[in-house]
């Protein structure tokens, strides 16, 4: 295997174990900052050491060992003689002795302490944007120019807001807790903000060469399943669970044996989880009996349900997706929003409506790089029989995508309008 290559893997299975490496030193060290430092040492020590030794059969162990090591290390260089952090390194010390396997050294509440996790980062004293930059950085391994891509904003402000966020968590001596009562309250929007971009990032990568991480769309619902416990009378969590369980339902279909994506036009529907359909169902109507249908996740639930509970696309409620989309839009303007409407738009008044909404969005700063707005604009014009500047739209968002499967179905779908213009002339 070439150095590249090995690299390559080194970084797979850095985003795979860094979430649980960092929930478990800091649950240990209670110091968030310190353990994402830490658990980025054990990186840097493998980037390190793998290319000659190999691969070792226990990665994630060999990882968590590692970080252990630093830790004491870290511990012993300050000399702290308080009880709390000498019991701390007691904790390691006997770990580092004992060391089993990674996975079976977790307990079986590592979700609740992932979730914890991201109480402590999501902490009111940090701005919303830090604390969600902080948290999808550390549980997601994403790294700055991925987290900019999904804000759609530079890559140093995120950098610096990361920085930011880190000295005031360290600095702030801030409880690793998941609060209770108000305290929860102040938190749960970031949180949930947190746990849908986690989610995302799993259905839809935004870099890499695969299109689905179904290790991060499965932890994103395990962590909303724990929310709801936490937070049983607040919609909004019933609601983000409603719509991530209903997302999830179509994974099976949503990508061919190679790999490569598969549109929602183009999905068999035998294929989409009906069990977990209703497990979505079921959490978007208790939001509802708890007055959650105009939240942002309810809203967005009740959108994914109306594909959910269709046979075929054109039994779809368009109109009631459009109608969904338009009171989403009021409660949160956004031009990616509009977009989607557009999409919906598309489907009950034709293509030409939907392109003249898709062509209003051209001069958004935010879409300026955002390449699912050509891609769009690429769909509408083929439905258009305009191949000629289909063909140039998907050339264009297949330019501005980050993830190699997404990029060559935009490509893919470049070349069949190329064909088309071709035979039209």
């Amino acid at each position: 295997m070439s150095s590249s290559a090995v690299e390559r893997t080194i970084l797979a299975i850095w985003r795979v174990e860094q979430p649980r490496l960092i929930t478990s030193l800091s649950r240990l060290l209670r110091d968030v900052p310190l353990a994402e430092d830490l658990t980025q040492e054990a990186l840097v020590a493998a980037l390190e050491h793998w290319p000659v030794s190999g691969i070792p059969d226990r990665p994630g162990a060999w990882l968590m060992a590692t970080a252990k090591r630093r830790a004491l290390d870290h511990i012993r260089r300050r000399r702290m003689l308080d009880r709390k952090h000498a019991l701390i390194a007691c904790d390691l010390m006997q770990e580092q002795e004992a060391m089993p396997d990674f996975d079976s050294a977790l307990d079986d509440n590592i979700g609740d302490e992932m979730l914890r996790l991201i109480f402590t980062a999501c902490h009111p004293l940090l701005s919303r944007e830090a604390r969600t930059a902080l948290t999808l950085r550390m549980i997601c391994g994403l790294t700055t120019e991925e987290i900019a891509r999904a804000f759609l904003i530079p890559a140093a402000t995120v950098a610096q807001r990361i920085v930011r966020a880190k000295r005031t968590l360290s600095e702030s001596g801030l409880a690793y807790e998941t609060p209770h009562g108000e305290a929860l309250s102040q938190r749960l929007a970031t949180v949930l903000d947190v746990i849908y971009l986690i989610f995302n990032e799993g259905y839809s990568a935004s870099r890499g060469d695969e299109w689905l991480r179904p290790q991060l769309c499965n932890e994103a619902l395990r962590l909303g399943r724990a929310l709801t416990s936490v937070a049983p009378l607040e919609p909004e969590s019933h609601g983000l669970l409603a719509l991530m369980e209903l997302n999830a339902s179509r994974t099976a279909a949503r990508t061919d044996a190679n790999g490569d994506p598969i549109l929602l036009t183009d999905q068999d529907r035998s294929r989409w989880d009906h069990g977990q359909i209703r497990a979505g169902l079921r959490a978007l109507a208790r939001s509802m009996e708890l007055a959650g249908a105009g939240g942002f996740y309810a809203l967005q639930a009740a959108i994914v349900a109306c594909h959910a509970q269709a046979a075929s696309l054109t039994d779809t409620n368009w109109a009631r997706i459009v109608e969904l989309y338009t009171k989403l839009a009021a409660l949160v303007p956004s031009p990616i929003i509009e977009l989607n409407r557009a999409v919906a738009i598309a489907q009950t008044q034709g293509p030409q409506a939907g392109l003249a909404i898709v062509d209003r969005l051209a001069d958004e700063p935010a879409l300026k790089n955002y390449h699912l707005l050509p891609s769009v604009r690429g769909d509408l014009l083929a439905r258009l029989g305009r191949h000629a500047e289909a063909h140039a739209a998907f050339e264009r968002a297949a330019g501005l995508a980050g993830n190699l499967r997404e990029r060559d179905l935009l490509k893919r779908r470049a070349a069949e309008a190329a064909a088309l213009k071709r035979f039209a002339i």
